[in-house]
């Protein structure tokens, strides 16, 4: 349950708690995400105060290896709901001047999946690796090296970087015709 009915909460005294268990899937870059945990919602004189701790876990590839493996990340969550209409009355309410916040809709709904996602991506690697000594694929024939030696060189000698290997045989600055009109 990643959205949350705070209508009656929103009508309690300010201050009043109550705890919510969290379960979903949130998708994440062509991934699922699978969340799970536990929050807090304590009402304030202006929002809805969401404090919580939610593992995610989801299958991602290797940056190295390509290789799928399971990634789990833990996420210390707090974010303010604010209402976008009065519940009592049911009259709109002007959004906060704050940019990027999050709602409560007119419902009294409050949706937790674009925090939760927003709090993964943070959380989670540039460049996600299977293990630090992941080997990675051979760059000539593409062998997952983690699972299977080949017998390439690791430099082709005709590759788009072969020019850089002759940076070490640069004639010194004398040997060199300068060009008209430099020092």
């Amino acid at each position: 349950m990643l959205q949350i009915n705070v209508s009656q909460q929103l009508k309690s005294s300010i201050g009043s708690t109550r705890d919510y268990d969290v379960n979903g899937i949130i998708e994440m870059d062509g991934y699922d995400s699978t969340v799970r945990g536990e929050v807090q919602l304590m009402h304030t004189d202006r929002s809805i105060l969401v404090k919580g701790e939610i593992n995610a876990a989801s299958e991602i590839n290797c940056g190295r290896c390509l290789s799928p493996f399971k990634e789990e990340v833990t996420l210390h969550i707090e974010e303010e709901y604010f209402p976008s209409s009065d519940i009592i009355n049911g009259t709109l309410l002007p959004e906060p001047d704050e940019p990027g916040v999050f709602t409560i809709d007119e419902n009294g709904i409050m949706d937790l999946t674009e925090a939760i996602r927003q709090y993964t991506v943070l959380v989670s690697p540039m460049k996600p690796l299977c293990s630090e000594d992941c080997a990675g694929l051979c760059p000539v024939c593409g062998t997952n090296l983690n699972q299977a030696s080949c017998g390439c060189t690791r430099q082709p000698a005709d590759g788009p970087w072969a020019k850089l290997s002759e940076l070490a045989m640069i004639p010194t600055e004398t040997s060199v015709p300068r060009q008209k009109g430099t020092k």
